[in-house]
């Protein structure tokens, strides 16, 4: 089942349960979507790898916005982000954190032979490609620093 199906099959259940901030949510990815379509062209699918990149965008700038409203003290306003946040979440697949993606990235620096922190651009390139979904950018980042640094 592809991104845009499960979008509107859980589209359906938060309209008949009426859930606002899920909606809004799943709104937001349908738009995201048809707006990457639209740009690839007309009769083109999104890869699965294009589903996940959209996704983690929508998931930063969920979490961007949660941590600019807690500044202001807007409760109000980040808890309704969070809501979407963890939607948005919901479609992602699951995030490697602790022990797994240490795990992981002793591997990838095993693997490619890195020693020290001059090689961590080698490293990031292969962990991003292979842990895509499944980390994000910071944790990676801290990961290979620690290990190398």
């Amino acid at each position: 089942m592809t991104l845009t199906e499960q979008v509107n099959e859980r589209m359906k259940d938060a309209m008949k349960s009426r859930e606002k901030e899920a909606l809004e949510a799943l709104r937001a990815i349908k738009s995201a979507i048809l707006l990457a379509v639209a740009e690839v062209g007309p009769g083109h699918q999104l890869t699965q790898e294009d589903e996940i990149k959209l996704l983690q965008r929508l998931q930063k700038q969920r979490k961007d916005s949660i941590e600019i409203f807690r500044a202001q003290n807007r409760a109000d306003l980040f808890e309704v982000e969070e809501a979407q946040l963890k939607i948005i979440e919901g479609f992602l697949p699951k995030q490697l954190e602790g022990d797994e993606l240490k795990a992981e990235m002793k591997a990838i620096v095993e693997e490619l032979g890195a020693t020290s922190i001059k090689d961590m651009g080698r490293v990031m390139a292969e962990a991003n490609k292979r842990l895509a979904g499944r980390a994000d950018g910071k944790s990676i980042s801290a990961a290979v620093k620690e290990m190398l640094g």
